[in-house]
């Protein structure tokens, strides 16, 4: 059995600023094919996306992939609708996890296995202003231990 090649194309730091990501989730996405030399190129930006779920489906919102330049007719929209391809058993899942309050479905990142490109979401909750003052503190006083450290053996 090999194992299958993980290379990222994005990762949605904001993502990880805002929110706690309680669970992940992999899933397909549907793409076209200039979508694909696009993401080779690394012309993809996660910022701002969100996931919905309508009929019994999940869709990634405001995923910009942008076009490929020698892609010239067969460009598409940037900011089109994309269809995330998981199991119906995994978007009930979610479905049920969204109607709590303040549960969100956040794209986390985009990479290719093997060939195809698969993303990951977030079952994610919001975090309040003092959640993030917290969490950049305590990450300045982990550095400001680390760098102490490194100089108390030095000699």
């Amino acid at each position: 059995m090999s194992k299958e090649m993980l290379k990222t194309i994005a990762k949605n730091k904001k993502a990880f600023h805002d929110y706690f990501i309680i669970e992940s989730f992999e899933g397909g996405i549907e793409l076209k094919g200039t979508e694909v030399k696009s993401l080779r190129k690394g012309n993809v930006n996660l910022k701002d996306s969100w996931c919905s779920i309508v009929k019994g489906e999940l869709f990634a919102n405001g995923i910009h992939i942008g076009a490929y330049e020698q892609g010239n007719i067969f460009n598409v929209d940037s900011l089109r609708v994309r269809k995330i391809l998981m199991h119906k058993k995994e978007i009930l899942k979610l479905y049920g996890m969204v109607k709590q309050d303040g549960i969100s479905i956040i794209p986390i990142s985009l990479y290719f296995k093997g060939s195809r490109v698969k993303v990951q979401i977030g079952l994610c909750k919001g975090k309040k202003l003092h959640d993030k003052r917290s969490v950049l503190a305590e990450r300045s006083a982990r550095r400001d231990m680390e760098r102490a450290f490194k100089e108390n053996n030095r000699y």
